[in-house]
């Protein structure tokens, strides 16, 4: 997200779809200040344990996963699901503004990503621009799946284990091994279960941020998210609820946002 520097009068100006590209969706927030958000990574998380995994080593763990996430990946195309996104901006409790939106999402034979917007409220936000990398973050990073290809891109430090909910986890801690110009990358804790090899939580924020900026740009900043995932058609563990509560500090003033992205009604598409 980055300011808006038209300030408090600039309109929205819409969104140009695609239907096989990504669409960038430029929305205006306001909101003066007010309370300090904070992403709640820690609820529902029991008392993490140091100790090794027991019967497989570190390093088998993370093989492991990396190939369970593969096949989530995998099994996701053939799926039709509701992406439902609310943004809202804040000031003390109040809500000053926000963008609602419901998408259908499905894949076509060659499993590139297919968007029909079913719901679309105007927004009444200003201050703030959602930009292509908000975007991003709903469809890449908040939903994040490490496959084995995805793996070698990171540093994965083992923390431990821990029971989250009802399920037991092992814990990382997740780090881009060198920053690619133009390339962007997710930061933070993942949480995967013992038994399925399958993420089935993330904490985290994508990047690198753009904070420090030359004269005539702007800072772009992402907010700290955290992604619960729910068990589909008895074996795949898919994304099903986001949120984040953020106060985003640009070099002209911090602003509290909240985001709630909600992935639901999964159904398999028959044929694929």
């Amino acid at each position: 997200m980055r300011e808006d520097g038209a300030g408090l009068g600039s309109k929205w100006v819409g969104r140009m779809m695609s239907f096989f590209v990504t669409p960038l969706i430029t929305i205006v927030l306001s909101l003066s200040g007010g309370l300090q958000g904070q992403t709640n990574c820690e609820e529902g998380n029991g008392l993490l344990d140091f100790s090794p995994p027991k019967s497989l080593s570190v390093p088998d763990v993370i093989k492991k996963f990396g190939e369970a996430e593969a096949a989530v990946k995998e099994a996701r195309r053939h799926y039709t699901y509701q992406q439902d996104v609310l943004v809202q901006t804040l000031s003390g409790t109040n809500v000053t503004g926000e963008f609602h939106e419901v998408t259908t999402v499905s894949y076509d034979a060659k499993g590139r990503r297919v968007e029909e917007v079913t719901f679309a409220a105007q927004p009444s936000l200003r201050g703030l621009q959602l930009e292509q990398n908000d975007m991003e973050d709903i469809r890449v990073f908040m939903p994040l799946v490490l496959t084995s290809e995805d793996l070698p891109q990171y540093n994965l430090t083992y923390a431990g284990q821990q029971h989250v909910d009802d399920l037991d986890t092992y814990v990382f801690h997740v780090e881009a091994k060198k920053e690619e110009s133009g390339k962007r990358y997710f930061e933070g804790r993942i949480w995967v279960d013992a038994q399925d090899f399958q993420i089935v939580k993330v904490c985290g924020k994508s990047g690198p941020e753009k904070i420090q900026v030359k004269k005539h740009e702007r800072a772009h900043l992402q907010p700290k998210f955290v992604t619960y995932r729910q068990q589909v058609d008895g074996h795949y563990w898919f994304p099903a609820y986001t949120r984040s509560d953020d106060t985003l500090r640009f070099p002209n003033g911090s602003f509290h946002m909240r985001e709630v992205v909600k992935y639901t009604a999964y159904k398999r598409v028959d044929g694929q």
